[in-house]
């Protein structure tokens, strides 16, 4: 039946803002564009990791639809402290580092069009723990 989050997307005012984030900030990797017939890029996929992907298609942003309850999407680091770091270098502005109530640290950004993004690293006593493979 399912067997993992394939993607998340997002519709975003200007692509190449967003690519500047996304590719050249938090540095994921292009897998492929959506090209119109003119050749023009419109969409893009970008490698999280693993078999994890963001897409985004640039669009004209709408209010979230009545009800909808999207709060952030979140990435999995694997040394919070040196990915705030580097990003803060890269010019992205970054939370502070907590711990969470599920017992893994986390930190949080927000991309050019205001999409908040939980960056998180697990510990030996996260409450995910027993579910990782």
């Amino acid at each position: 039946m399912i067997t993992n989050l394939a993607h998340a997307c997002f519709t975003v005012s200007d692509l190449e803002r967003a690519l500047q984030f996304y590719r050249d900030g938090l540095g994921l990797k292009p897998a492929f564009d959506f090209t119109n017939e003119e050749g023009r890029r419109f969409g893009i996929y970008l490698h999280v990791g693993g078999r994890n992907f963001i897409e985004l298609f640039e669009g004209q942003l709408a209010a979230p639809a009545e009800g909808q309850s999207f709060r952030h999407i979140c990435l999995e680091v694997d040394n919070l402290e040196a990915t705030v770091q580097t990003l803060q270098a890269r010019g992205i502005e970054v939370g502070p580092i907590k711990l969470g109530r599920d017992q893994s640290y986390q930190a949080w950004i927000t991309d050019p069009d205001g999409n908040r993004i939980e960056l998180h690293q697990y510990t030996p006593e996260s409450w995910q723990g027993p579910h990782l493979k």
